[in-house]
């Protein structure tokens, strides 16, 4: 019998509440860091802008290519029940600097990722507000709001938090399948040539749509951050990352085909449109689905800003016991069992930039494509460090097969296409400045890490 790797233990005084979180909970934390509503209402547009016809091809690949990431960071998480997801994976088997990047890569990818739907959430707040009064609210104020509800929430218990998104995400989607089905059963199932054929596609637009696709996943291995608060963990997060990666492909793949052809058919541009599935639901001859589901859309960015805060903190909680961060962050609250101190700071690093460019004039659909653009680069950074770090893992405890060392190159491929994908062609201003930005703080962080090893040794 194959003899078991021992767990990477977590740290025995965070002070977090063991065993609380069902499957399905579990579950919720990465679909709801997806966000999968918030892709067909303005990713998936996103998409066809640059695909075309290949948008469904493009979703594919882009599946297939977060499988492959899925697959090593499950394998991780059979062996770990930490609260410091990917950071803690890189920990066990990089050198430090390497694991401190992507520590600070992944901090950084969820907080941006926060402040991105934040801005999603100014705009769909703003759109009902004009709906319903004639009138729009302050943007900085509808962001504060935004963030500081789900720092409340995320501050005072994570069991809370994991059921008001999963019940959240659910109804939005189940939203949104009624449209696509009642399309389906209004028009026929059949066929889309100019889609099948790939009519007016060039594989240059398909490359460039995957890019863009692929922010539709980021996040899916956030339940990885739960391995201390999830009932049975080694079993329920791999579980959890493979769900949430194939059901959201498959979700997105169908909407990306369905909304294609349902634009086309409503003679309307889906590269430009502002509200698709609402066009889709008169469509499909029910109106009154369009403003559920645009509501849908607005509280699920709510449910992926939680999401987001939730796992940030838990990472930044992990960071600090490993001398990253004050020492302060590494506890938990006493009664609430949550990372009380690192959820502060988490929730006022997500609203800062939100207010900052809100305040400046910045719609919330830029917000939305600025600071979803950053998180990529830190997400990718990180699933790559943790694809390589899975063979030396498994090396030094005597279980590395060539299978593994397949899948980790494949899944490190993706990643670097990704990445390359993100500064070629060189995107407009002010696309064009994030990968300096992202540079500096990564540059930032391993200066922390070396003043802080220095420190450490001093006083030694």
């Amino acid at each position: 019998m194959e003899q078991a790797l021992a767990p990477i233990a977590e740290v025995p005084s965070s002070g977090l509440r063991p065993n609380i979180l069902s499957p399905m909970e579990t579950l919720a934390q990465s679909i709801s860091t997806i966000a999968p509503t918030t892709s067909p209402t303005m990713t998936v547009p996103l998409v066809f802008a640059l695909a075309g016809n290949g948008t469904w091809l493009a979703y594919l690949f882009a599946t297939v290519a977060v499988l492959l990431i899925a697959l090593c960071i499950s394998r991780f998480a059979r062996y770990t029940s930490c609260s410091g997801s990917l950071y803690t994976y890189a920990t066990s088997s990089l050198p430090p600097v390497v694991s401190g990047i992507a520590g600070w890569a992944l901090l950084l990818a969820y907080i941006t990722t926060g402040s991105a739907v934040a801005g999603g959430f100014i705009n769909y707040a703003n759109v009902f507000l004009m709906a319903f009064f004639g009138r729009t609210a302050p943007t900085p104020l509808l962001g504060l709001i935004c963030v500081g509800a789900a720092t409340a929430i995320a501050y005072r218990d994570v069991q809370v938090s994991a059921r008001l998104m999963l019940w959240i995400e659910a109804a939005s989607v189940l939203f949104i399948a009624i449209v696509l089905a009642l399309l389906l059963w209004r028009n026929g199932l059949h066929v889309d040539p100019p889609q099948l054929h790939l009519t007016g596609v060039t594989p240059s637009a398909v490359r460039l749509g995957v890019v863009m696709a692929l922010f539709s996943f980021v996040g899916f291995e956030s339940a990885t951050t739960l391995g201390h608060e999830a009932v049975n963990p080694l079993r329920t997060i791999p579980r959890a990352v493979i769900q949430s990666a194939i059901f959201c492909g498959l979700f997105f793949v169908l909407c990306a085909y369905l909304e294609t052809l349902g634009m086309a058919a409503a003679h309307q541009d889906l590269g430009t449109s502002t509200a698709p599935l609402s066009v889709l639901a008169n469509l499909a001859g029910v109106h009154p689905l369009g403003p559920l589901i645009d509501f849908g859309a607005l509280v699920s960015m709510f449910a992926c800003t939680l999401a987001c805060i939730t796992a940030a903190a838990r990472v930044l909680m992990r960071m600090a016991h490993n001398g990253l961060a004050h020492r302060r962050l590494s506890t938990a609250h006493e009664k609430n069992a949550t990372p009380s101190s690192a959820v502060l700071l988490t929730g006022l690093l997500t609203v800062l930039p939100v207010c900052a460019l809100a305040a400046r004039g910045i719609s919330g659909i830029d917000i939305y494509g600025w600071m979803g653009s950053l998180s990529v680069y830190g997400f990718m950074t990180t699933y790559g460090l943790a694809a390589i770090a899975l063979p030396v893992y498994l090396k030094r405890n005597q279980h590395l097969t060539p299978g593994t060392i397949a899948l980790s190159a494949a899944a490190t491929l993706a990643t670097l296409l990704a990445l390359g994908g993100t500064l070629y062609p060189v995107p407009a201003a002010p696309l064009n400045w994030l990968p300096y930005f992202y540079l500096v703080y990564i540059l930032c962080g391993v200066a922390w890490f070396i003043i802080s090893n220095r420190k450490q040794a001093r006083q030694n």
